[in-house]
């Protein structure tokens, strides 16, 4: 092992070099259905079937979730079939599991 040293007069810090894990783990995720949203506000759903230590993802069946062109924060319930695709991970803001999820109200938003 190769070790880096930092430091000054105070003291020294080692620092071991060790393989690259991933940000995520999200192997347990594999074949499952998993809502990816980018950065841009574009929101994919589709069965997760690999990823990488930079998270890129390949998922299959995939369908966008469309949003209102007058409100970005809406979705329309209109869906873009995709496919097969592959999701570079410089874009993936979030990676959430389908399965347990369930949209609540603002509790935030003004009463009306």
């Amino acid at each position: 092992q190769k070790a880096a040293r930092f430091g000054g007069p105070q003291g020294e810090i080692a620092m071991a070099d060790k393989k690259q894990s991933a940000v995520l783990d999200l192997s347990k995720h594999i074949d499952q259905k998993v809502r990816v949203k980018f950065t841009g506000g574009r929101e994919v759903e589709g069965a997760l079937k690999g990823f990488d230590t930079l998270v890129n993802l390949v998922l299959d069946d995939t369908v966008e979730l469309m949003r209102d062109p007058d409100d970005p924060y809406k979705l329309t319930g209109d869906q873009r079939t995709l496919g097969l695709i592959v999701a570079r991970g410089t874009a993936v803001t979030l990676v959430c599991p389908c399965d347990g999820m369930t949209e609540i109200a603002n509790p935030f938003a003004a009463a009306e």
